[in-house]
């Protein structure tokens, strides 16, 4: 690894670790952006930014091949040095994936036993985590790993933490969702992107304006035991009134 990289003009810290860190791995390792954010602390959307940085500047490329059956693999090549020939390169070997432009690079032998992957969790830790747990029983296309469970339940803590109610947050992720027919390829993706930009305003301190109060409370007639609804204790029913007021 030179200062090249490491000294970098216009890559942010992000791209420049990210580069330094791919730089150090074995041919064939891993490097797809749920290998790479489950690795760091740094979410998908940041990930996917300082990659497409080293693309830009040259120190990765990547081939889209056609493995047949409408099923594509990405080809990743890494260069020690932009421009340095065919000598410094260090592909990773492209493996099938089921989904169609969803690549996963092959992951050698040797390195299962350096990055065991971590136990899942007998139970899920508070309500946030339950409620992104159900939602594929709302809509199976919103069925989440749990690692994704685990990295958004944050974003769902801050709605329930503005007091909406947990019934009301599984309505906005689940509304308006494309057709039944049309697959969700990155459902964490699009549940993030909706807990971020439909995150709702805390509420006000301080009580309600006057008209904003609600629906007046139920309350009974005493001339009718009609109910019907009054701020007035001592009320009675529209009939009841007309029936005091003295004939002309």
């Amino acid at each position: 690894m030179g200062n090249h990289l490491a000294q970098h003009p216009s890559l942010s810290a992000a791209a420049i670790g990210l580069g330094v860190h791919i730089q150090s791995l074995p041919e064939g390792a891993d490097v797809t952006v749920k290998t790479l954010t489950n690795r760091f602390k740094e979410g998908e959307i940041t990930i996917r930014r300082a990659l497409n940085e080293l693309v830009v500047e040259g120190y990765l490329e990547r081939h889209r091949m056609p493995l047949g059956g409408g099923r594509f693999a990405t080809r990743i090549v890494s260069y020690d040095k932009p421009g340095c020939g065919l000598s410094a390169r260090r592909a990773v070997e492209p493996v099938a994936e089921a989904e169609a432009e969803i690549a996963i690079e092959y992951v050698p032998e040797e390195a299962l036993s350096e990055d065991l992957p971590t136990p899942e969790p007998t139970a899920l830790p508070g309500p946030a985590a339950d409620l992104l747990a159900r939602l594929r029983t709302v809509d199976s296309r919103l069925l989440l790993p749990w690692r994704e469970v685990l990295r958004l339940a944050p974003a769902v803590e801050a709605w329930l933490a503005r007091e909406v109610a947990p019934a009301q947050v599984v309505r906005t992720l689940t509304a308006a969702l494309p057709p039944a027919h049309v697959p969700i390829h990155h459902p964490g993706r699009f549940l993030e992107y909706r807990l971020s930009a439909l995150l709702p305003p805390r509420l006000p301190a301080g009580p309600p304006p006057p008209g904003v109060e609600g629906p007046a409370p139920l309350i009974t007639c005493d001339g009718c035991d009609r109910a019907f609804r009054s701020r007035d204790a001592e009320a009675v029913c529209g009939d009841c009134r007309e029936e005091q007021v003295p004939a002309v």
